[in-house]
This record gives C-alpha cells, sequence and structure tokens, in this order.
C-alpha cells in the first residue's frame, strides 16, 4: 500500500506570490518561468466612489433625518399658523384696540390739563340774599386756572366770607366755564342780644346783626340760646312751615323741645306746636284750621295731635 505524501507547509508571507530559491515550478503544466504579480492597490478616489461604502451611506442617512426633521418642522409651524389664524387676529384687535384706547385718555388728559381749558368766565348760581357779582370776584383767582386743576379748598377758602352760603357744588362746563352753585342759609328768625337782633338759620349760624328786628322775620325766644335743643326745635318748625303761613309768624318761643309756639301776626294769635315731630302733618292741619277759621277769629290753634286739631 503506497503512503500518502505530506500536506504541504504554509507559504511564508514576505515570500507569497513568488517561488523560493531553487524552488521549481508545480508540475501542473504550468511554465517555470511565470511567476505572480504583484497586488496593486486601487486608489483611494476610485473606493469612495462606491456606493456601498460605509462612510458614504452614514453621511447620506444624517443628512436626509436633518433634512425630514426641518420639513416636518416647518409643516408644524404651518398647522400651527392656520388653525391660530383667528386668535391671532382677535390679539391683534384686542392690541390696537387698547393702544388707541390709552393713546384717547393721555390725549384727553393732556388736553384737560393743558390752557386750552382754561377758566375765564365764573358764574353764580342759585343767589337770592347774595350779590352774585361779589361771589364771582371772590372766586377771580380760578381764571387762567385748568378747569380739571380748579382747587376746592380754594373755592371754600374763598366762599367763608359769606355767611349765608350753606352749601355748594361747582359744574365745569367746558372749554372755559365753571359754575358755582350756591345753596343759600335759610334764616328762621332774629334773636335779641345786647349788640341788637341778630338773624340765624335753624343750625344757629349768625348771618346779620342789626339794631332792629329784621322786617318779615319772628323773634324767637328760647331758654338755653342758640345751642339748645328747645332752638334746634323752634328751628325744625319754622322751616316746616309753608310761606303762606311763615310770612304770618311774627315770634317763636319755647322753653323745651316739646312746647313749641307761635304767634301769629297782629291778631296775636297763638298756635301751640308741642315737639318738632311730625311738623310737615302739623302744617297741613293748620293751614286747614286757618281756612276753616282765619287768626282775626281764633284765640288759638292747638296742632299737638296732627289727627285732632283744635280750635279755641
Amino acid at each position: 500500500m503506497r503512503r500518502p505524501s505530506p500536506l504541504p507547509s504554509a507559504p511564508d508571507s514576505s515570500s507569497r506570490g513568488r517561488p523560493r530559491p531553487g524552488e521549481q515550478a508545480a508540475s501542473t503544466g504550468a511554465d517555470p518561468e511565470e511567476t505572480t504579480a504583484d497586488v496593486v492597490p486601487l486608489p483611494l478616489a476610485e473606493r469612495r466612489g462606491s456606493a456601498d461604502s460605509p462612510a458614504d451611506a452614514e453621511d447620506t442617512g444624517i443628512r436626509d433625518v436633518w433634512r425630514a426633521s426641518r420639513a416636518r418642522r416647518r409643516a408644524l409651524r404651518a398647522e400651527v399658523r392656520r388653525f391660530t389664524v383667528r386668535q391671532r387676529r382677535r390679539r391683534r384687535v384686542w392690541i390696537g384696540a387698547g393702544i388707541a384706547f390709552v393713546v384717547m385718555v393721555l390725549g384727553t388728559a393732556g388736553a384737560a390739563y393743558s390752557p386750552l381749558f382754561a377758566v375765564e368766565r365764573v358764574e353764580v348760581v342759585g343767589t337770592s340774599q347774595l350779590d352774585a357779582a361779589a361771589v364771582a370776584e371772590a372766586l377771580g383767582p380760578q381764571v387762567g386756572t385748568p378747569l380739571a386743576l380748579v382747587d376746592d379748598s380754594e373755592v371754600k377758602a374763598a366762599l367763608v366770607r359769606f355767611p349765608l352760603v350753606e352749601s355748594y357744588t361747582l359744574e365745569a362746563r367746558p372749554p372755559h366755564d365753571l359754575i358755582v352753585r350756591i345753596v343759600e342759609r335759610t334764616p328762621v328768625g332774629a334773636v335779641q342780644t345786647a349788640a341788637g337782633f341778630t338773624l340765624v338759620d335753624a343750625a344757629g349760624v349768625v348771618l346779620s346783626t342789626t339794631p332792629t328786628a329784621p322786617a318779615g322775620q319772628p323773634v324767637i325766644e328760647v331758654a338755653g340760646g342758640t345751642d339748645s335743643d328747645p332752638f334746634r326745635a323752634a328751628g325744625r318748625v319754622v322751616r316746616a312751615l309753608p310761606d303762606s303761613i311763615r310770612s304770618q309768624v311774627t315770634a317763636v318761643s319755647a322753653s323745651t323741645p316739646d312746647d313749641v309756639t307761635l304767634t301769629l301776626g297782629a291778631t296775636g294769635t297763638r298756635v301751640v306746636w308741642g315737639s318738632a315731630d311730625r311738623s310737615a302733618e302739623k302744617a297741613r292741619v293748620l293751614d286747614l284750621l286757618m281756612q276753616k277759621s282765619p287768626p282775626d277769629r281764633t284765640r288759638e290753634y292747638d296742632v299737638t295731635s296732627p289727627e285732632a286739631g283744635v280750635l279755641r
């Protein structure tokens, strides 16, 4: 039996592709002079041009993802703009309206506080006993002041000099008029003092003093003076009287708040009034009694209880 030949050893890497010295070509029929050609590497440009290169595939994938992401963001923004167009339009309208309102307010305020609306004329209304021209002259320093800057404290200081002024209101009438509405004090009678007869209102404020009793005003005789409860009750009664009866009253007396008594005209007819409560009802009852029986035929009217007036 023939024994097989051993396997050939691995060729040396340094001499791969070329025969060792003295080695003959294999008996395969090849030319003994033929040798293996050297391996020539491909140029770098050719390798990069290959579509199967991993680096080129990686670069191409990143650019595609980036482009797709940017396109998606653009599309999303476009959708958001499309669905919020009404909201954005309303927001622009509200912003525009707010800006217009602010501009209008600032313009109005600027014009109101400017000399364009300065006071040029002071008009006093509501006076009957006061001299309106004297009051307007006292308010002369307000001329030239913008209507919005008229100082109420300065107006009050000017009107304090007029005791007949009970209250007042200011009305600005653009562009240049300042209206002062006066409510005068209503005198209720005269109180006799050492200086003469002092005309007072229902609060006891002194309006004037004369040596003789003022015409058309009753003389008030009360216990405790003008700061007492009887005086306040008498003042409330006089103010509740209608003009037709008020003009006939020549005297008012009271020792307590519950026994106010009036004296009518030259006849000296007495009116027993009582307290100042329900004075409006008592005045209506007294008017009916006076129509039924005039003062020249009556000694006394008693309206202490308005449900049952009494003639004496």
